[in-house]
């Protein structure tokens, strides 16, 4: 019988890599700590790992870790809008496109853009549209494409600072980056960064006091661009709950400008020496 060369042939014994997998956690920690340690009631955001230029055929790219949750943002642009019924823009336009890779969840996705999608998309755009100086791009079309490659938590505020570290990297002029950061509130607590596990919590409706907030922040101007509440929350908690996710962003802020600048370092040519 001939043997097929194209073909790598395995082992004649396997296990399943099913058995190899450790469950997840389905339950919280009753103790008062949180599924990876952290502490509540306390500003302590998951550690990032963020790194600009990655996609080369884009005009600016980055990519940022946040525990487990993994995202990839590119930058298209400026281009001329061809339609003649806009050549009169005077000012350009920014588009969003937010998307959830097929494996970036426990429940496999659809390449197609579906509604939550949407909803993310206009909700990034809104976050992002008042840091960018549209106006220096008039007739133009800025796109800014995000991925999500493993969705651990608090993808949109992460998106959100992704989304404007990849614009800073394309070179697009923008009053002051953006900077995202999502808290939650469980009972008479909350969670700052909050991760999957904690999400799925308060989208099953388990509980009181089960409310959300995003904020998108500005941190140079001391400014928000975007706010968006999920849930039941009380007007003294939503107060405190902005603070607490502008003092998230504070944290995240030296993270980011380090990686901008050193992105700077690595695209701009040393001087010839004579």
């Amino acid at each position: 019988m001939p043997i097929d060369t194209r073909r790598v042939r395995g082992p004649e014994v396997s296990q399943s890599l099913s058995l190899f997998i450790r469950d997840p956690a389905t339950t919280l920690p009753s103790d008062g700590t949180r599924e990876d340690g952290r502490k509540r009631d306390q500003v302590d955001v998951r550690p990032i790992f963020v790194r600009c230029g990655l996609v080369s055929q884009a005009k600016g790219s980055a990519y940022i870790e946040a525990g487990n949750t993994k995202l990839m943002c590119s930058v298209y642009g400026p281009r001329e809008i061809e339609r003649k019924d806009e050549t009169d823009m005077k000012y350009g336009r920014l588009t969003t496109d937010m998307r959830f890779a097929p494996f970036s969840c426990p429940e496999r996705r659809s390449w197609i853009q579906g509604s939550e999608e949407k909803d993310l998309s206009l909700m990034l755009l809104e976050s992002l549209q008042p840091a960018v100086c549209l106006h220096k791009y008039p007739r133009s079309q800025i796109e800014v494409n995000v991925m999500v490659l493993e969705n651990s938590g608090s993808v949109v505020a992460h998106a959100v600072t992704c989304a404007s570290l990849a614009l800073a990297d394309a070179g697009i002029e923008m009053y002051d980056l953006v900077l995202g950061c999502s808290i939650q509130q469980d009972g008479n607590s909350y969670l700052i960064d909050p991760t999957y596990l904690e999400e799925q919590k308060r989208c099953s409706g388990s509980g009181e006091n089960q409310g959300g907030l995003m904020v998108s922040f500005l941190p140079s101007l001391n400014q928000l661009s975007g706010m968006q509440s999920v849930g039941e929350m009380a007007e003294e908690t939503l107060t405190a709950g902005v603070r607490t996710c502008i003092e998230g962003c504070y944290k995240l802020y030296p993270v980011i400008q380090k990686s901008l600048a050193k992105a700077v370092r690595r695209e701009t040519p040393l001087p010839s020496e004579s």
